[in-house]
């Protein structure tokens, strides 16, 4: 009798639903891996292999290493930032994976995560500042609001963290013969290093998608959307900036801007709104910006919880601060 009780269940509408957002997961996962994070980071890597091997990465990390410092970033961290910025917020994967190999404590890679979770990503605010987003105040509030989440996260939410940390930035030269090989040489060896950290992610990215696609399915996100709107009349959002808001941090900032974009184009929200709220949505500090990036390695994935302890005192600044601003 179990046994058929088991079949009439497979047979049911609910396995068939449930399989096609695993399906759907798998297809959305991949073509973000493959057709997005992928080529960004191929040619960041090659990049930042050349940089690496020609001794500018260390030159660069020593110039800003003092100011860095204060706050608990390495050096490197600049190409980190600059990344974020200007780039997407799959770029400092690249920065990242060479910070698992070179010797930074994890404690300073805490800090350069959480600076990272809370600052804008490119790919999402220059598409954004087409319809009337403030880069000024984004770039602003992106610098002020990184640099506090990592000196939060560096000597307080890690302040744990131990791992032999020396009192000088590991600036290791490369080895002979990778200083001598032909830039060309180097940039394969970088693309294909970017290959393996994508594949590795790729299981991280379709259990992440996966599961948002699960919370909107059982109306998890509706449910969320309708507690949220008492709080959000009381801050001056309008009632629906609830979803973008939802959409951001479970779905990731991509598909935010869709839904922002639209908002905007049927005049349910205004530019000023926008801009009040930018400090909360431009961030990769969601499910799949936090899968992506703890995918550099096994030390950043062991940080992630300070980091992202860090990036709400941040992200929270810079929410505040364009409230203010606005």
């Amino acid at each position: 009798m179990a046994k058929f009780v088991v079949f009439d269940v497979l047979q049911g509408a609910g396995v068939e639903e449930f399989i096609k957002i695993v399906l759907q997961s798998g297809k959305t996962a991949l073509d973000l891996g493959l057709y997005v994070l992928l080529p960004v980071l191929v040619v960041m890597m090659a990049i930042m292999k050349v940089v690496e091997a020609r001794g500018l990465l260390a030159l660069v990390a020593r110039g800003v290493q003092p100011v860095l410092r204060v706050f608990g970033v390495p050096g490197a961290g600049a190409f980190a930032i600059m990344q974020l910025l200007f780039v997407s917020f799959a770029a400092p994967l690249a920065t990242l994976a060479i910070m698992e190999k070179d010797g930074t404590s994890r404690r300073r890679i805490a800090a350069t995560l959480a600076m990272v979770f809370t600052m804008s990503q490119a790919n999402v605010v220059f598409p954004m500042v087409a319809v009337g987003l403030n880069l000024g105040a984004i770039m602003l509030t992106s610098l002020v609001g990184g640099l506090v989440a990592a000196a939060l996260t560096y000597y307080l939410f890690a302040r744990s963290v131990i791992d032999g940390e020396s009192p000088e930035d590991p600036f290791v030269a490369a080895p002979d013969k990778v200083r001598k090989s032909s830039t060309l040489n180097l940039m394969i060896v970088g693309g294909q290093e970017a290959v393996q950290v994508i594949l590795g992610a790729i299981p991280i990215l379709i259990l992440a998608v996966f599961l948002v696609n699960v919370l909107k399915a059982v109306g998890a996100i509706a449910l969320v959307e309708t507690a949220l709107t008492p709080l959000f009349g009381l801050i001056g959002f309008p009632a629906v900036a609830v979803l973008p808001l939802a959409t951001k941090y479970l779905a990731g900032g991509t598909a935010m801007m869709g839904v922002t974009l639209n908002l905007l184009k049927e005049g349910a929200i205004t530019v000023q709104e926008l801009n009040r709220m930018a400090g909360f949505l431009t961030n990769p500090c969601d499910l799949v910006g936090v899968a992506v990036l703890i995918s550099a390695g096994a030390r950043s994935a062991s940080v992630v919880r300070p980091a992202i302890a860090g990036a709400a005192a941040g992200i929270l600044l810079r929410g505040v601060l364009h409230l203010l601003l606005f």
